[in-house]
């Protein structure tokens, strides 16, 4: 039996981060799942690009869960989710790799935001 040592790290990685260092790993699956789409749909693998859409939403779905009501900002960061939410379902229907392009750059716009915030919060 073979160790996963980079299975293994990654899961310390998400058991000793921060919650901002967690929203950050969130983000970045959200780009790295619609980029698996992007390049499934490249390949006619309809079944890959289904699959790691369908991630792309449970990190979305992840992120809405997670949203404290109790500051207004949260009102409109849901509003942004369910957007992408609802396009990446558009995208999965259609098979169309624009929509997924466009989910992309807000995904990483996010982030960008996200990195921001976090390096002033520093």
């Amino acid at each position: 039996m073979a160790f996963n040592y980079a299975a293994t790290y990654q899961n310390n990685k998400i058991q000793t981060a921060s919650k901002g260092e967690l929203t950050l790993i969130l983000y970045d699956a959200g780009v790295k799942f619609v980029n698996m789409a992007i390049l499934a749909l490249e390949k006619d693998d309809m079944e890959g690009a289904n699959k790691n859409i369908k991630k792309a939403e449970d990190v979305i779905t992840e992120f809405r869960s997670t949203l404290d009501h109790k500051y207004p900002v949260a009102n409109d960061f849901d509003l942004v989710y369910d957007y992408m939410y609802r396009r990446l379902i558009e995208a999965n229907i259609k098979k169309d790799k624009e929509i997924l392009e466009a989910v992309l750059v807000d995904f990483k716009e996010m982030r960008d935001v996200w990195k921001q915030v976090m390096k002033q919060a520093r």
